[in-house]
């Protein structure tokens, strides 16, 4: 069995979830015993606002008693259009927003009515917003209206407007999926099974990475990686899975030292890499400092947990890296601690 020592600072690289509106006991004990960094929450968790009121303080509640009383990072999706958890703005998707008479205008203010939304609800990072660059109309991202467009620079500008102005208001922003999923073919969904992009280097860089250059000068807090394996990158594992993903391409780079969060960690992308144990182990080995667990049982981010003291114990993790992440995320959570 892990140490209670190593088992508590793996908890710090954990993001948990749960059904319907009223936390677990279990997820609440393991939040007061300092095994979670934070909680995803979904529109099941939030459909009364007073249920998810009390939630959110059941919480914040055990969180402050936790070892050393860390804030939770509280997420959710609130991208705009269709993909949003919370009711409440920002209304136009993406899409909306990019075809606008004054996209960037519309883009800060959509990021600034996500902030609201959120800090309203007592959460304090948004998985927002989507980076992609897509290159073909009714693509994956495209259909769910959820990329600014089909130019790298229109939508570095209007995701750093809307990042800019959701993270004035004291809401970490998450770009992502790093390094672009706008080459996607609609039925390519990482949810669904393994995508492979063969896109040539040069392009993916253009155009899949350029956003994140302007992402990562405005400050934002955190990137998620996407689930897609990228050939000219490397052929055998998916981006949050490939050290040479996430610190040669994102890390050195592009100069990143925010917080990295991997996508769901139940994606059927990842069947060939075992359990959810494996999959939080081999992405903290690439160098991912926050794993998602999404899959909304307890028991899945605590079977993270347990892997990742376990693989530190043994020594297979880095002991210094680990710790690195730690800090990382944190520094993430003290600072987003309001009065």
């Amino acid at each position: 069995m892990p140490t209670t020592a190593s088992l508590q600072l793996a908890g710090r690289r954990v993001v948990h979830s749960y059904t319907d509106a009223v936390p677990p006991p279990a997820l609440l004990d393991a939040i007061r015993a300092g095994r979670s960094a934070g909680v995803i929450l979904f529109k099941d968790n939030a459909l009364v606002p007073a249920e998810l009121q009390a939630a959110v303080t059941q919480l914040k509640q055990a969180a402050a008693e936790a070892p050393g009383g860390a804030p939770l990072l509280l997420m959710t999706d609130q991208e705009g259009g269709k993909v949003r958890r919370l009711p409440g703005e920002p209304v136009l998707s993406a899409r909306q927003t990019g075809a606008a008479a004054d996209p960037a205008g519309e883009a800060a203010r959509s990021g600034a009515g996500a902030g609201r939304t959120l800090v309203d609800a007592g959460l304090n990072v948004n998985l927002a917003p989507v980076l992609d660059v897509f290159d073909t109309p009714d693509n994956f991202i495209d259909h769910f209206e959820r990329s600014y467009g089909r130019k790298p620079e229109v939508v570095a500008e209007l995701g750093t407007a809307f990042l800019t102005a959701q993270q004035s208001l004291g809401v970490a922003a998450t770009a992502k999926h790093f390094p672009g999923l706008g080459a996607a073919a609609r039925e390519e969904n990482t949810d669904e099974g393994p995508v492979v992009l063969s896109v040539p280097l040069a392009e993916l860089r253009a155009r899949g990475e350029e956003p994140y250059r302007a992402a990562v000068a405005a400050g934002v807090r955190l990137v998620m990686m996407s689930w897609a394996v990228y050939p000219a990158l490397d052929a055998y594992h998916p981006a949050g899975l490939s050290r040479t993903v996430v610190w040669g391409e994102l890390r050195k780079r592009l100069g990143f030292r925010g917080v990295t969060i991997t996508d769901a960690l139940e994606a059927k992308a990842l069947t060939a890499f075992g359990d959810t144990g494996d999959r939080a182990v081999a992405a903290a080995e690439a160098g991912m400092d926050l794993l998602l667990c999404s899959g909304r049982k307890v028991q899945q981010g605590e079977a993270a947990v347990e892997a990742l003291a376990t693989a530190l114990d043994s020594g297979r993790l880095d002991a210094t890296e680990f710790a690195d992440a730690v800090d990382r995320v944190d520094a993430l959570r003290t600072s987003l601690a309001r009065p």
